[in-house]
């Protein structure tokens, strides 16, 4: 039996992912913009990490301490891409900290978000298990710590652990089924009724007390907004401000406070 390895603290991102694609063992993980290195947001080994997760937490602390070994911890900074669409979905990932949205970019030059993510989550799960190039990309919206384990050290726990794979599994459905919902809903509705039911699950994921109302601590840009109801940035700015005057939604700079979800759900039904 092999003795499980002591913890090691966090290095700073860039060391990680820098040495991952130095040594090739994680294709598709791409390295942060250009600046100056940051310090990690979490002190929290990779084994602390996962076992804090959903879908790893009942792994024996043997067990978990294996796949820790194999994992690397990568810090994204807002606006980063953590994998292109057709990238090699080499490795799988989970989300620790911060929040991902999903998206994929139309012929035309748009891009539309398919789904934001934040703790627990895990990311491109689909391509990871079937060994596909990702289908979309995915990028921060905020600081985010993501634990990538490559996709072969997985599969050799997955296979190991029945329980685990149950649960990947239902979470793989559970999205395919959001997923089928969700581009129902872009096709077919109107684009206000399209931003409030945005706005709703935001709150349903995130909201709390605050400020007067449901607060959403998810600073999106009017254009993620955009991206996410599946319209233009001028026909959002305009619903967000009419909203605004009438004390429905209020804009902040670090997110958005719900004043009327009664309205909201009302406008989420037209």
């Amino acid at each position: 039996m092999d003795t499980p390895m002591t913890p090691v603290p966090i290095q700073p991102m860039r060391v990680d992912v820098d040495d991952a694609f130095a040594n090739g063992g994680m294709r598709g993980i791409l390295p942060p913009a250009s600046g100056e290195p940051k310090e990690a947001v979490t002190t929290k080994t990779a084994e602390q990490l996962l076992h804090a997760t959903t879908l790893f937490r009942k792994l024996a602390g043997e067990d978990l301490a294996k796949l820790a070994r194999h994992a690397r911890v990568a810090t994204y900074q807002r606006g980063d891409v953590i994998f292109e669409e057709g990238a090699d979905s080499d490795f799988f990932c989970t989300i620790a900290q911060g929040r991902v949205k999903i998206y994929k970019s139309t012929p035309v030059g748009k891009d539309v978000i398919l789904e934001i993510f934040g703790p627990g989550d895990p990311l491109g799960a689909v391509a990871a298990y079937e060994g596909r190039p990702f289908p979309a990309s995915a990028a921060a919206l905020e600081e985010t710590v993501c634990v990538m384990i490559p996709r072969q050290a997985f599969f050799t726990e997955l296979e190991a652990h029945p329980t685990l794979a149950r649960g990947l599994l239902f979470g793989l459905t559970h999205r395919l089924i959001e997923l089928t919902n969700r581009l129902a809903e872009l096709s077919g509705t109107r684009v206000e009724p399209r931003v409030a039911r945005a706005m709703l699950k935001l709150a349903d994921q995130s909201g709390r007390p605050d400020r007067g109302g449901l607060f959403i601590p998810v600073a999106l840009s009017r254009q993620d907004l955009a991206d996410l109801a599946g319209t233009t940035i001028e026909t959002c700015i305009r619903i967000m401000s009419r909203w605004g005057k009438q004390q429905i939604v209020r804009t902040e700079p670090d997110g958005f406070v719900v004043l009327n979800r009664g309205t909201l759900e009302e406008l989420a039904e037209l």
